[in-house]
């Protein structure tokens, strides 16, 4: 185990991603019609998502914050077609 690892704090991202709003939703469109198939007809559009929650090491919130959007950048989200957003905290229990 290195000295950065002893010290480091263990955190907790809550990662949301979700299709730019220019992007066709055909999932979101699916439920929609489903909600309004079962009678919520109130519900005027549904845009699909993914909610992530991952567990990290780091020496603070900042080195946090960034390995957690490079790892959005690189694999969690595609840039082209997503918008990202995460908050980052301690882990419980830590």
């Amino acid at each position: 185990m290195s000295e950065a690892t002893q010290t480091a704090t263990v955190w907790l991202a809550r990662i949301h991603v979700t299709l730019k709003a220019a992007v066709v939703d055909p999932q979101g469109d699916t439920i929609l019609s489903a909600l309004h198939q079962l009678h919520f007809d109130d519900v005027q559009g549904v845009r699909m998502g993914k909610y992530l929650e991952v567990t990290l090491q780091a020496a603070d919130e900042a080195a946090a914050r960034d390995r957690v959007d490079a790892m959005c950048h690189t694999l969690l989200a595609n840039p082209v077609i997503e918008r990202y957003t995460f908050a980052v905290e301690p882990a419980p229990g830590t």
